[in-house]
């Protein structure tokens, strides 16, 4: 097994492809700002439209990509016309300690003084709190605790 190492500053050879990759699925406004919606629960294409002020053509583009990138499915919930609900597959559900941490990272540094939401254990109403896990030192760390090895 390699050993764990910094990840140099910059680097942007073959071990950048992997962030090339995810900013070419949600790197856009449009994008993250679909996926934090059906994450927040609105799932319909009207609601969606309405929730983000975007054009039906924009929000039709993005869905497609989300769809074809398989973070985003596509559940009929009406047959006649037919009518679907946006919602994020196994893939699109693990963006979620993304979304949180742009979320808490917006509050804090781009908010000025409008703040977002408190995010909190929906069962005890808990206030959230982020971090990294080492399932082996059983053990929570921060950021300066991360390292990078390549397999």
């Amino acid at each position: 097994m390699a050993e764990p190492h910094e990840v140099p500053q910059g680097h942007s050879g073959e071990d950048g492809d992997w962030a090339a990759g995810v900013a070419r699925v949600v790197g856009d406004r449009w994008s993250i700002l679909a996926i934090r919606a059906i994450f927040r629960g609105i799932r319909r294409f009207d609601d969606l439209q309405a929730d983000l002020g975007i054009s039906r053509g924009v929000l039709t583009d993005r869905l497609r990509r989300l769809i074809d990138a398989g973070v985003v499915e596509r559940v009929p919930y009406q047959e006649n016309p037919v009518r679907y609900d946006y919602r994020l597959t196994p893939k699109g559900l693990e963006l979620s300690p993304m979304i949180v941490a742009l979320l808490r990272w917006g509050s804090k540094w781009v908010g000025g003084t409008q703040h977002g939401p408190v995010l909190v254990h929906k069962q005890c109403g808990t206030e959230l709190e982020q971090g990294f896990w080492c399932r082996t030192c059983r053990t929570t760390f921060g950021p300066l605790g991360v390292g990078a090895r390549h397999e």
